[in-house]
């Protein structure tokens, strides 16, 4: 043991900040992760997991930066990293007993009695350690460790008592993690007879059940550029549980569309065009990371609402991106002037642009042009009445059951206009009213325990266009000259 006399310094990484945590803008993610380096990968697998912090979504799921194989990890990285927020909530359907390739008798040369595995989604417990000539099996923590080195590869050990001895290598035989079998049909996911499980999109609906948080955005990056996926996430958004809506955020096709002016034709030949729908073009960059739009869009909304008491009335439009560069899929730098992007704007397309600093440019759902309908045609407008028809649920639900007397109405109308008005208040909404009326109330529906209400709300529309007339007056110059005589 070394003898320490003085002063030593030992250095932590950086910590990532605590996020702030929002309810409205919940994220479900739905991609692939690299679960070989999560504390229990089996557990990881086409099962809703709960990430209120970096670490909890690290040993949950694992983390790498190789974004093209582990999709998750982009919303990872974004949402902790980028915007420090949360919970979220992730679907991994990368399985290791279904999508993985075996290596056998891969050569390990030790040095110093230690030797790397250098793969990519190497099973751990799947490997075996034999000697050069295949006669001796080894046996793990009897002759040998084995343990991830910060480049996510397998380090072997060699313990001096063991019987591998001096030996200048081994040989190794392991499963690896194959993502590129995971299909869109993974992702989709069903109702597996055999084992009475979820799987993919179908597990959006345990989300609620499970953790009691409403799902506020669906997305699926590297993943909802594919039509089938996107037209799932817009489905499974609507009614969960049999009550929640929410919206999805999605990605158009950069390795297709590699111009702005080929957009709108592919967002419409893919019927990209729902008004629960954000879609972006391109994808983002950050240094030397490559993330899908969708991730960063859908982290930013969700701090934008954390950041404005969980109401979901801001526009995410021009709001900052911390990003260095938009880019197609194969990293060619886009860069798009401000009639560019509004063009991309016009066909129900959110971008970005670099105005002194990058930022999102875009308040229309994927519904526009072909609807006007505020409520259907404004990102801001549609989140608010979807959490606005949310929180009503789950404030009254309570209440269903109750004697359907005049009380459980007044108490209804009431609370509702006493939450408008507090909303209205703080400058959150331009209003809202709630009524019950006969009209909407026959005597056949109340015998039958049904009352009906009817709510009416203005969400405020963002301020897109802001004009300002420049005149030229003649008298304001002649009186400059003259005095003012």
């Amino acid at each position: 043991m070394v003898y320490e006399h003085g002063i030593s310094i030992q250095e932590n990484a950086t910590s990532v900040i605590p996020p702030i945590q929002t309810s409205s803008g919940v994220q479900v993610v739905i991609g692939t992760a690299p679960i070989h380096l999560a504390l229990d990968p089996l557990a990881a697998v086409n099962k809703p997991i709960l990430a209120s912090t970096w670490d909890q979504a690290v040993k949950g799921l694992g983390y790498s930066e190789n974004f093209k194989s582990y999709s998750l990890c982009e919303s990872m990285y974004a949402s902790f990293k980028l915007f420090q927020v949360a919970p979220i909530v992730f679907i991994n359907v990368l399985d290791p007993s279904i999508h993985k390739t075996a290596v056998t008798d891969q050569a390990i040369t030790l040095t110093k009695d230690s030797g790397i595995i250098d793969v990519d989604g190497v099973l751990l417990s799947s490997v075996v350690l034999k000697s050069t000539d295949g006669v001796k099996t080894f046996v793990k923590n009897t002759d040998y460790t084995i343990a991830f080195n910060k480049n996510n590869r397998p380090v072997i050990s060699v313990i001096p008592t063991g019987a591998i001895g001096v030996a200048a290598g081994v040989k190794a035989t392991f499963d690896k993690l194959d993502p590129t079998k995971v299909n869109k049909e993974d992702i989709i996911g069903g109702y597996n007879a055999a084992t009475g499980k979820y799987s993919g999109a179908e597990l959006i609906r345990q989300v609620f059940p499970m953790f009691g948080l409403v799902p506020g955005l669906l997305l699926a990056p590297g993943w909802s550029q594919l039509p089938e996926v996107a037209l799932v996430l817009d489905a499974k958004g609507r009614k969960i549980n049999g009550n929640f809506n929410c919206m999805n955020v999605l990605d158009i096709d950069s390795s297709v569309v590699k111009k702005y002016e080929d957009a709108a034709a592919w967002k419409a030949n893919n019927s990209y065009t729902s008004e629960k729908s954000v879609v972006l073009w391109p994808k983002t960059k950050i240094g030397n990371l490559i993330l899908s739009h969708s991730a960063v869009m859908a982290a930013s909304m969700a701090s934008l609402d954390a950041s404005n008491e969980d109401v979901p009335f801001v526009s995410p439009s021009n709001k900052r991106l911390p990003i260095s560069g938009t880019v197609l899929a194969d990293g060619t730098e886009v860069y798009l002037e401000q009639t560019q992007a509004n063009s991309l704007n016009g066909s129900g397309i959110v971008t970005a642009i670099n105005w002194n600093g990058w930022r999102s440019w875009g308040n229309n759902t994927a519904a526009y042009p072909n609807t006007t309908d505020p409520k259907d045609r404004f990102i801001a407008i549609r989140r608010v009445f979807d959490w606005w028809g949310n929180t009503f649920i789950q404030t009254y639900f309570e209440r269903v059951d109750d004697p359907l007397n005049f009380r459980l109405i007044e108490s209804v109308v009431d609370s509702e206009n006493l939450r408008a008005n507090g909303y209205q208040a703080k400058g959150q909404i331009a209003g809202a009213s709630i009524e019950f009326s006969e009209e909407l109330n026959s005597q056949s529906d109340i015998l039958a325990g049904k009352i009906t209400f009817i709510q009416k709300i203005a969400a405020f529309t963002p301020a897109e266009h802001i004009v300002n007339i420049l005149e030229f007056d003649p008298t304001k110059l002649t009186n400059s000259i003259f005095g003012g005589e």
